[in-house]
């Protein structure tokens, strides 16, 4: 099988560095290599794929050059303000973008039961979610926690207005329909996501716990690959997996 020749952009960063040592694995050509700050190419002649896990400044503008070519876009970067957020949407009516927080299978699974968890548990069950990683992430919370969060939103037909992050002081008494989001930062965590449903009897824990980087790069090269000849639209790490039920 012929290699894939994908545009990498964040080559320098903690996955970038995954992604490259196990692309021969996946037949997955990243040539060329572009890092946080370089200048984008003008045009993505030859290029099949790209990849971004730089930073959520640079995502908007390559987005709109995949756009302008009709290139697959897979986004690992996150942090993205509403602004960047619309522009990347917009970018994605002329091209197909792969868009998660997360691209390990184990993560795309909690993600599922979590919204099956939501779905069948009524309001007695309050919930909330706790996300751990290293002391060298930049955002919080995860783009995974956010993730999750939306999936309970959206079994709950909850508004986004419902999300508590973290508390302080006097808080008041719990509101049924919130949903607390609490980020910990420390030392070299790859990254830990536990959904809790807590009600007056009982409490239900959903946890996922990633010991290697390479279960996010392994799951985005499997997505760069599926993602080839997708019609333009937004697309998830769900829909690779089959779990959507969107073909």
């Amino acid at each position: 099988m012929p290699d894939m020749k994908v545009l990498l952009n964040g080559a320098k960063g903690r996955m970038g560095q995954t992604l490259l040592r196990l692309a021969p694995e996946h037949s997955v050509d990243f040539s060329p290599c572009l890092d946080a700050g370089d200048a984008l190419p003008s045009a993505l002649d030859g290029i099949v794929g790209v990849i971004d896990f730089s930073h959520h400044t640079a995502t908007a503008p390559l987005a709109a050059l995949c756009g302008e070519s009709g290139v697959p876009l897979l986004i690992g970067t996150t942090g993205h303000n509403p602004a960047e957020r619309a522009q990347i949407e917009k970018a994605a009516e002329r091209c197909a973008v792969l868009w998660s927080g997360n691209y390990s299978v184990g993560v795309n699974l909690l993600f599922w039961l979590t919204r099956r968890a939501a779905e069948i548990l009524d309001a007695s069950y309050d919930a909330e979610v706790l996300e751990m990683h290293h002391r060298h992430k930049k955002d919080a919370p995860s783009g995974t926690a956010e993730n999750l969060v939306e999936a309970i939103r959206e079994a709950r037909s909850l508004a986004a207005g419902v999300v508590r992050h973290g508390r302080e002081g006097i808080t008041g008494e719990r509101p049924r329909d919130e949903i607390g989001v609490h980020a910990v930062r420390g030392g070299e965590i790859v990254g830990e996501h536990t959904v809790y449903f807590i009600s007056p009897q009982d409490r239900i824990e959903l946890t996922h716990r990633a010991s290697d980087r390479a279960i996010f790069a392994a799951g985005a090269l499997r997505g760069i690959r599926w993602l080839a000849g997708k019609a333009p639209g937004v697309y998830r790490m769900e829909d690779v997996l089959g779990l959507s039920g969107r073909e």
